[in-house]
């Protein structure tokens, strides 16, 4: 008779071969979802001007100037929905727009003032992050900083898909 071999899950119960990884997944999903809500809540903040659409497009200008159908296309949105954006951009003082030599290509950029509103945005992440670390027992701690490592190298491999968070 074919010996069984069985894994612990994360949460301690015994589960049979194959399983192990749906469990590890519905784990992880729900602590995704706790992440995204603790690295969100500075960008709630009341001197975050941005909404989140308009945040994405300023991340992607951090990278460096490009023009405006570069920017949709990173955005997955119409040229027309990233021309008005930019528009609100540029209102609020956050990005540039620097007209192309023959005038059709416009290219913008981050302003001093969106790429210090990034600054402060990244920072207060950072310190909320490092809130919610320092409560934790330093093994858990390591072994979730080792674990995500791992994770982001498996989700690079081919096959794994090729994922990035922006800033």
């Amino acid at each position: 008779m074919p010996s069984r071999t069985w894994c612990v899950t994360v949460e301690g119960m015994v589960a049979p071969p194959g399983q192990e990884a749906a469990e590890s997944a519905a784990v992880l999903d729900d602590a995704a979802s706790t992440l995204v809500e603790v690295w969100s809540r500075p960008h709630n903040a009341t001197d975050v001007p941005v909404p989140s659409t308009q945040l994405r497009a300023l991340f992607v200008l951090e990278r460096g100037p490009v023009n405006v159908s570069s920017l949709a296309a990173e955005l997955e949105a119409l040229v027309s929905s990233a021309s008005r954006l930019c528009d609100r951009l540029e209102a609020s003082g956050l990005l540039l727009r620097d007209p192309g030599r023959d005038r059709r290509e416009v290219t913008v950029r981050l302003t001093p003032d969106g790429q210090a509103l990034l600054d402060r945005l990244r920072l207060r992440r950072r310190e909320e992050l490092t809130r919610v670390l320092a409560s934790m027992p330093a093994p858990a701690r390591a072994a979730l900083l080792w674990g995500l490592a791992e994770f982001q190298e498996a989700a690079a491999e081919p096959g794994g898909g090729s994922y990035s968070m922006l800033a």
